[in-house]
């Protein structure tokens, strides 16, 4: 039987979550969000990944992602594996991090449960893509990226948020992230 939630069409725009198992608080610092940053760079830069739209919470990430060029499934698989490994060993030596040994007992704790991942596991197994094969799809899905923060009362306005598309799209203040407009 066929999941419900899958990328289909690696040709068509897709919104995706990703989610820190047990959302865990991991994106308030800013070493563990460099790396998720860094990580979306070079993806644009050498696996042809296209951003429309992104927010980094606290305990997960919504995006809207395409490709001209690759495998978006692939992509996405290097992306959440690249960053698993390096998110990690940041954790491990971080000795400041006074969540440490917490957050490992989490994370390995959530491994124990899948063979595949070594007994660590940072993110959920799925990213929930939809795809956005129309416009008011997609403006949907945008405007629920952005409005994300406001609704967690993390800011009083959408495009105060730092770590989102936000302020892009307002025009306010340029990302780190280099988009494709919608």
């Amino acid at each position: 039987m066929g999941r419900r939630y899958a990328i289909r069409d690696n040709q068509q725009l897709h919104f995706v979550t990703f989610t820190v198992v047990h959302w865990i608080d991991i994106f308030i610092r800013e070493e563990y969000r460099r790396i998720i940053y860094d990580s979306i760079k070079y993806c644009q830069a050498n696996k042809g990944l296209e951003v429309y739209g992104y927010c980094i919470m606290t305990s997960h990430i919504h995006m809207i992602l395409g490709t001209e060029t690759g495998m978006l499934t692939d992509i996405i698989r290097d992306f959440k594996s690249f960053t698993s490994r390096h998110i990690r060993k940041e954790i491990e030596s971080n000795l400041a991090e006074s969540r440490r040994d917490w957050i490992l007992h989490l994370l390995y704790q959530a491994g124990s449960r899948n063979e595949r991942n070594n007994d660590f596991q940072f993110w959920q197994q799925h990213n929930h893509p939809v795809e956005l094969d129309t416009n008011d799809i997609l403006q949907q899905r945008l405007d629920y990226i952005h409005n994300n923060p406001v609704a967690q009362g993390l800011v009083e306005k959408e495009e105060e948020w730092l770590h989102s598309s936000a302020g892009d799209y307002h025009g306010i203040r340029k990302g780190e992230i280099e988009l494709i407009f919608v």
